[in-house]
């Protein structure tokens, strides 16, 4: 495996009752930004999902972070920020400021509310934070369930689909937000435009990587496979 490298696979599998859904699966990621491609059921979600925790693999070796994700969960999951395609799978509380601040549980009881009110300003959501959650746009709470993320300064951060829910505007504004982290970024998305902006892309066809390297060669690739 790669020094250095925030992810490094080697030879990973995962099955469900007897069904491969990842076989094969070898690469070292070292990239800030790195693309997730493919079509659906190629396995990518699931291996984005391997990245934290969610999934683990049933066999091969998986490093994050250079930490296992089997052996060493708890740590893992304290690390690495996960953006789901929906964010009702993580926003848990009635209201933005309750959610953002059940994210801030390291900080000081003291200190919280006022890191609150600066995180619903830096994410566009003043005003916002007393109304309930399920009243916002769409946009609105994907930028509430990654505001909430990143709120635990993730030394990793992995978003499944994160745009494929919203409408052009916010899809562009999440992009945006998102290839903009400081944090190493692993995205998996079917917007080969967004692709396209990382410094990496990796193809996942039938359930293992078919190709790894320079976005626009990547994308053309699977461009040209047959539909």
């Amino acid at each position: 495996m790669t020094s250095g490298a925030a992810v490094a696979a080697r030879d990973v599998e995962y099955s469900v009752d007897g069904t491969r859904i990842l076989h094969d699966v070898t690469l070292s990621l070292s990239a800030r930004r790195t693309a997730i491609i493919g079509a659906n059921g190629s396995g990518k979600s699931t291996f984005a999902r391997m990245l934290n925790g969610l999934r683990t693999p049933t066999a091969g070796s998986l490093q994050v972070l250079g930490l296992d994700p089997v052996a060493e969960a708890a740590r893992l999951r304290s690390r690495v920020g996960f953006v789901f395609t929906n964010p009702e799978a993580q926003i848990l509380m009635p209201t933005p400021a309750e959610d953002l601040a059940l994210s801030l549980t390291a900080l000081p009881k003291k200190e919280r509310p006022a890191k609150v009110e600066q995180l619903l300003a830096q994410y566009g959501l003043v005003g916002r934070g007393d109304q309930p959650a399920s009243a916002l746009s769409g946009g609105q709470r994907q930028l509430l369930a990654i505001a909430a993320v990143l709120a635990t300064d993730p030394a990793l951060v992995v978003a499944d689909e994160p745009t494929t829910l919203l409408d052009l505007h916010n899809a562009r504004r999440i992009g945006d937000l998102l290839l903009g982290l400081e944090a190493p970024l692993v995205l998996v998305t079917h917007d080969l435009e967004l692709a396209a902006r990382c410094d990496e892309a990796v193809l996942f066809v039938d359930g293992t990587v078919d190709a790894i390297g320079e976005p626009a060669e990547v994308i053309d690739r699977y461009r040209r496979m047959p539909a």
